[in-house]
C-alpha cells in the first residue's frame, strides 16, 4: 500500500509564502502524475496542480503565476511552493498520486493565511 505524508502547513499572513511536501513510500516515477487538491470549509473539493511523469505541470487559474508545483524523484517527493497567499487560500491541502489503475491521497496538512 502507497503511503503519502504531506507537511509544511501552517498559519501565515497574507502575502507570505510556504512551501509543501509530500513524501511518498513508493518511487514517484511510477505514477503518472501527482497533484496537489484542497479543500476549504464549506466547498468543494479543488485541483490545484500536477505534475506529470516527463516534468510537465498544470495549475488551475486560481493560483497560476503565485504557486510552483515540483518534484524530487531521488526523495520520492514532490512540492508545492506557495508565494502571495491570500485568505481566500486557506484549506486543506491533498497530495495525490494517480497510477495506471490505483489512485492515493494523504492525510492533508492544513494551511491558514490570516492576518
Amino acid at each position: 500500500q502507497v503511503q503519502l505524508v504531506e507537511s509544511g502547513g501552517g498559519l501565515v499572513q497574507p502575502g507570505g509564502s510556504l512551501r509543501l511536501s509530500c513524501l511518498s513510500s513508493m518511487s514517484i516515477f511510477r505514477f503518472n502524475n501527482m497533484s496537489w487538491y484542497r479543500r476549504a470549509p464549506g466547498k468543494e473539493r479543488e485541483l490545484v496542480a500536477t505534475i506529470f511523469r516527463y516534468g510537465s505541470s498544470k495549475y488551475a487559474d486560481s493560483v497560476k503565476g503565485r504557486f510552483t508545483i515540483s518534484k524530487d524523484v531521488a526523495k520520492n517527493t514532490i512540492y508545492l511552493q506557495m508565494n502571495s497567499l491570500k485568505p481566500e487560500d486557506t484549506a486543506v491541502y491533498f497530495c495525490n498520486a494517480a497510477a495506471n489503475i490505483d489512485t492515493y491521497w494523504g492525510q492533508g496538512t492544513q494551511v491558514t493565511v490570516s492576518s
